[in-house]
């Protein structure tokens, strides 16, 4: 392909969708945990453990990305990402013990996908510096939209019994050796003469490098903002089945739910960028916050009522308000801090996840200690609350 086809930003833009619509398996962990339990016995907060493991490894591996794609280039970088994520799988494939569970899924495949998802975003953002908030929704939606497509493959073969989930995970980690090495073939870096988009921190017009975002106050509290929001969707994500199965519904539907909460996380991104492209990131950035507010307080509503319906509701808004939390990261930082030093920005911002899988595990234990789901959902309403504070200072000051 020559770089002056006007198709060619359009294939990347598939091309990393695709990636990421595999790399995104693990957000399917509610379903893959499953056998798990059933087989070891490991309890709730154990397997929780794990989730967060691979969120602090993804965000991590993310740095990584933003490290080795300069120094070894985009493609080694995603050979890399390919070999540890799928390795990651096949470890854990063959598990007895948990501690191989959080080796091979927590710090391999979660290192090998931060690894890829960072050099995939900042790679394919680059080519769409006009429509950077649709070109990065587009991208998370297939990042998303993985425990809907990847997890009902898994769930489909784990419930085979002449397949299980030990086959299913080795087909997981072929699948995402085999994307990420097309990724790593095909995908190119925008030329230099693409347009760049200024950044307009604290009334700056320059790039900022990451030294230079961490001084600005712009950072935190855009930073602590996302945590919390982010923080509603870890925690539903890491205890959707559970949660459905709580309110009244039947396993077939909560299973059915989880991957419905996948399709409105993706759309969630979609719209996002959408949005964010026509209306601007202040106004996306309060809508997101009210959504945020809203699933938190109808899920509540629903373990307290013991309502099924509005177990839906909330799950589904929920679902679309995690799906803004990354088209934000990624278009904020880009807009507001530039795109010069993108790669490294994106990865310590992406960070954010980190931090709400800590809140996951947080509002696991406050479950179990409690006994059920409404304290943990008071805990987020009361972050969602505390996020629009912070979102309406964020707000004034830029």
């Amino acid at each position: 392909m020559r770089e002056n086809n006007p198709l060619i930003r359009r294939f990347y833009l598939v091309l990393g969708t695709l990636a990421l619509l595999v790399a995104g398996v693990i957000y399917a962990w509610s379903i893959l945990k499953a056998p798990l339990a059933a087989e070891f016995g490991w309890t709730a907060s154990a397997l929780s453990l794990n989730f967060t493991l691979t969120m602090c490894c993804f965000c991590l591996g993310g740095m990584l990305g933003g490290f080795l794609n300069k120094r070894i280039g985009l493609r080694g970088a995603l050979l890399l990402g390919a070999v540890l994520a799928a390795a990651g799988f096949f470890l854990a494939s063959g598990m007895s013990s948990i501690t191989v569970l959080y080796l091979g899924y927590g710090v391999l495949a979660g290192f090998g996908i931060g690894i890829a998802y960072n050099c995939i975003i900042s790679t394919v953002n680059a080519w769409f510096p006009d429509k950077k908030g649709l070109c990065s929704g587009v991208l998370m939606m297939g990042f998303g939209a993985s425990a809907l497509v990847i997890g009902s493959a898994a769930d489909a073969m784990i419930g085979n019994p002449s397949v299980g989930w030990r086959m299913a995970f080795r087909a997981i980690g072929g699948a995402l050796g085999a994307v990420l090495l097309l990724a790593a073939l095909f995908l190119r870096k925008a030329p230099e003469k693409a347009p760049v988009q200024k950044a307009e921190a604290d009334g700056d017009s320059r790039d900022l490098t990451t030294a230079q975002m961490l001084k600005s106050a712009v950072f935190w509290k855009a930073f602590l903002l996302v945590v919390f929001l982010a923080a509603v969707g870890n925690t539903v994500i890491s205890m959707a089945k559970d949660l459905a199965l709580s309110v009244g519904l039947a396993a077939g539907a909560a299973t059915a739910l989880v991957g419905i909460l996948s399709v409105c996380n993706g759309l969630g991104r979609v719209i996002t960028g959408a949005v964010f492209d026509r209306l601007g990131r202040k106004t996306t950035m309060i809508a997101a916050n009210l959504m945020a507010i809203a699933a938190a307080a109808i899920t509540l509503c629903a373990i307290l009522l013991h309502s099924a319906v509005l177990g839906v509701v909330g799950l589904c808004l929920t679902g679309l308000s995690y799906g803004t939390c990354p088209t934000i990261t990624s278009a904020f930082t880009s807009e507001v801090f530039g795109v010069r030093y993108f790669p490294m920005n994106f990865a310590v911002m992406n960070c954010n996840l980190l931090f709400a899988s800590f809140i996951a595990t947080g509002a696991s234990l406050v479950n179990s200690a409690t006994d059920g789901y409404s304290a943990a959902f008071m805990l987020l309403l009361g972050l969602s609350l505390i996020a629009l504070l912070l979102n309406l200072s964020l707000r004034k000051a830029s």
